[in-house]
């Protein structure tokens, strides 16, 4: 059976998601553009051998509309034969972009293929696809739950009720993904797998003197009275502190078969070895992370205690918080590097950035098995096993 191999992988540097955020002035099709073609400078491939671009972007609308991933192709001076895609799995795009990659060259349709994606949610808020007053879900799902669905905020303050996680314990996790991104990036963890862009050489949204009591003044970021009588249970104690910000940011993998690997010169970084995809409660719709963990684990032949090192999206606190309660995984070997609380949450390109960061973690820390999972709007989550090789 054909194997699928991470042999390079590449991310911006993620900037605020503000008009005055440090990448705000970069069209997103060149974001994407300048890790396709830092991809190729890095690996030293011919560009034209490159049978697929598969590419993740959320908000597919003004600036990221019209296949966003096909223009940066042309924009990064592919040629024009290289063909491109970009796919919508909400948060989970890219990630959902590297299963596609991986599972096109297992089946023989690939021998080599790019995953990446983008978002600049400076240019392109959040929901721009959906204009005031209209109503993306349809009368079927209305049906379905009358009462209605919910903000995602508004499902991690119920993630939050569930599994009784404090304020307290969501400051001290978001201090701590500061902490460990300020010191991943200050001993040059970043380095290889960062492209500077344009001056911008590190992540904007670290604070490094982040504390639990600067944290403890913020207000809720969703208080909402009419959720607060529906829900009694909300605490109310998600803040922008304890939540991952709105950013900007582009990343890519570059995904071969061992036989073209082998052929072509390329170090293999990891393997990728099992996936899975989960649907979840579209209220608790953060919570799927913990049954595709599962799943994946089964799909793999492994146990929890197989994995050396777990990425974990962040986009809130108190869903990698719930997530690790249920696994029971060591808090040591999630998010070593920090994550998207400190990192920033560029949505669509997080999959392959939470990639990117894994495997150059698991190759300086020699690390065996690494498991990705990622929580997704509507109820979805992504999960896949890597083993370095």
């Amino acid at each position: 059976m054909r194997d699928a191999v991470v042999v390079e992988a590449v991310r911006t540097p993620i900037g605020k998601g503000k008009p005055q955020g440090a990448l705000a002035h970069v069209h997103p099709v060149e974001l994407l553009a300048h890790t396709l073609r830092t991809l190729v400078e890095r690996s030293g491939v011919d560009p034209a051998l490159i049978d697929d671009v598969i590419g993740g972007t959320v908000d597919q609308v003004g600036e990221q509309a019209m296949n966003t991933t096909r223009y940066a192709v042309l924009s990064a001076g592919l040629p024009e034969s290289v063909p491109a895609t970009t796919v919508d799995r909400q948060c989970g795009s890219s990630q959902q972009a590297v299963h596609f990659a991986a599972q096109g060259v297992i089946s023989g349709a690939y021998d080599l293929v790019v995953a990446c994606g983008v978002e600049s949610m400076s240019r392109v808020p959040m929901w721009s696809n959906v204009p005031a007053g209209e109503d993306p879900f349809g009368p079927g799902v209305a049906e379905r739950y009358p009462e209605g669905l919910v903000p995602q905020g508004i499902s991690a303050e119920l993630v939050a009720a569930k599994w009784s996680i404090t304020r307290e314990q969501m400051d001290a996790f978001a201090v701590s993904s500061h902490r460990k991104a300020a010191e991943a990036w200050n001993a040059g963890l970043f380095d290889a797998e960062v492209a500077p862009l344009d001056g911008v050489a590190r992540d904007e949204c670290v604070r490094p003197d982040s504390t639990t009591g600067t944290l403890a003044g913020l207000r809720s970021a969703y208080h909402d009275p009419v959720f607060a009588e529906r829900f009694p249970q909300i605490e109310w104690n998600v803040t922008a502190g304890n939540a991952s910000p709105v950013n900007d940011g582009a990343s890519a993998v570059l995904i071969a078969s061992g036989e073209t690997a082998a052929r072509l010169g390329l170090r293999p970084l990891a393997r990728l070895h099992s996936f899975a995809v989960t649907g979840s409660d579209p209220l608790l719709m953060l919570t799927g992370v913990v049954p595709a963990t599962e799943k994946v684990l089964r799909r793999a032949s492994l146990s929890l205690d197989d994995i050396d090192l777990f990425e974990v999206n962040e986009a809130f606190s108190s869903v990698v918080l719930a997530w690790q309660q249920e696994t029971g995984a060591d808090p040591a070997r999630v998010n070593v590097h920090g994550g998207a609380v400190a990192l920033g949450h560029p949505l669509g390109a997080s999959g392959t950035r939470l990639t990117t960061t894994l495997v150059h973690a698991m190759r300086e820390r020699g690390a065996r098995y690494g498991l990705q999972t990622m929580c997704e709007a509507g109820g979805l989550a992504n999960a896949m096993v890597l083993e370095r090789v």
